[in-house]
């Protein structure tokens, strides 16, 4: 694609107003989603009774849409985001109420909706919208503090997990608890506050390893090796091992064939065993890129909204990633938690492409954002 700055239309003032460095960024983790879903899925396929590329030709089916979901949010306006937020989380609270009462469960967890022959999961559509509504409410209320804004927030949380701990997912829980809890702090809110929330959660989190067998079992089980299954984990850090700095070679992996989840949840595993730990760390610093990418922009906004909404929707791309391979390393507890653009999944693929779209739609340039940038950093320091 090739455009002059003098070229008129919509479609030229897209491209020279939204970061294509950021889009390069998401089209490389895709492209690499792609070569390892084909890597890792395969036998994981046959050993389910499916064809051998069925999750490769699924994936490739999920990433057109995500793709067009990612690029038809990145040219919308502020005001259309925060609308298209409202929609999408109203939407996806009610459909984890309807997975909740009449969704089948599967491995004990009631997350997930059949529509034909594709199964969505509507917790992963309300995380970006969660994220940019919860930063649009905190703005609100440290603008005008007749307005209960905060308040807002705290009910938007609290709704959004107490039906994720209903399903039951303290994996998606704790991520979501995280990035809203660096909202909170960003916001500038009160430290008061921000203490007492960290005391919350970690009530929450005692609450939850006493009361939810499945959770004191992972976290026995990360804590002392000997004193539950921790197959998968040690199998991953195996398959990493075996990788090595370069790896065995594309589709030469071996330990891949034993991981139970290889195509979602230990994805990056397999990339470690069949690329190497050089792929590996390839990978890192494209989330990296990713993350500090957005982050810096939102800083360099002059809108309050801008900057809070661009950085927590970052932060909720990060976080996610960080977890993911903090498991495949065995740093963390398993959360059934999917490497953003790179796992297989179409839930968790399109709700990466809201998010990136959200940032690269609230990060375009505008006119003015710079002046109105140093205008409010001039009048905090007198």
């Amino acid at each position: 694609m090739s455009f002059r700055r003098s070229d008129g239309g919509p479609v030229a003032e897209w491209w020279w107003t939204v970061d294509r460095l950021m889009l390069a960024c998401v089209l490389a983790l895709a492209f690499a989603g792609l070569v390892l879903t084909l890597a890792a899925s395969p036998l994981v396929a046959v050993r389910i009774g499916q064809p051998e590329y069925h999750f490769v030709v699924r994936q490739l089916l999920f990433l057109g849409p995500a793709l067009v979901v990612m690029l038809a949010i990145s040219p919308l306006g502020q005001r259309d985001i925060r609308r298209l937020s409202l929609a999408i989380f109203l939407v996806s609270i009610a459909l984890m109420v309807v997975a909740i009462l009449f969704g089948e469960p599967i491995k004990g967890a009631s997350r997930w909706l059949t529509v034909g022959p594709v199964s969505i999961q509507p917790s992963e559509f309300a995380k970006p919208a969660f994220v940019v509504l919860s930063a649009w409410f905190f703005v609100e209320g440290s603008k005008r503090t007749d307005q209960p804004g905060h308040l807002v927030a705290v009910l938007l949380y609290a709704v959004f997990v107490a039906l994720l701990v209903l399903q039951p997912d303290f994996g998606q829980t704790m991520l979501v608890t995280l990035v809203w809890g660096a909202l909170f702090f960003m916001a500038g809110l009160a430290w008061l506050w921000s203490v007492g929330i960290g005391l919350v959660s970690l009530a929450g989190l005692a609450a939850a390893y006493v009361m939810v067998p499945h959770v004191t079992e992972r976290v026995d089980s990360f804590l002392d090796p000997e004193s539950g299954d921790t197959f998968q984990v040690d199998t991953a850090r195996e398959a990493i091992l075996n990788g090595g700095w370069l790896g065995q070679g594309p589709g030469e992996g071996t330990v891949k064939r034993i991981l139970p989840d290889a195509h979602t949840d230990f994805i990056f595993a397999v990339a470690a065993e069949e690329f190497g730990v050089v792929a590996c760390l390839i990978v890192v610093a494209l989330f990296a890129f990713l993350v500090l990418r957005g982050i810096s922009r939102a800083v360099e906004e002059g809108d309050a909204f801008v900057r809070l909404a661009t950085a927590g929707l970052s932060v909720l791309v990060g976080v996610q990633a960080g977890i993911n391979m903090a498991v495949n390393l065995g740093l963390a507890p398993a959360k059934g938690m999917t490497l953003p653009l790179v796992s297989y999944g179409g839930s968790s693929l399109i709700s990466v492409a809201i998010s990136i779209g959200m940032i690269l739609a609230l990060t375009r340039r505008r006119p003015g954002a710079r002046v109105a940038l140093a205008r409010d950093r001039l009048g905090a320091a007198v």
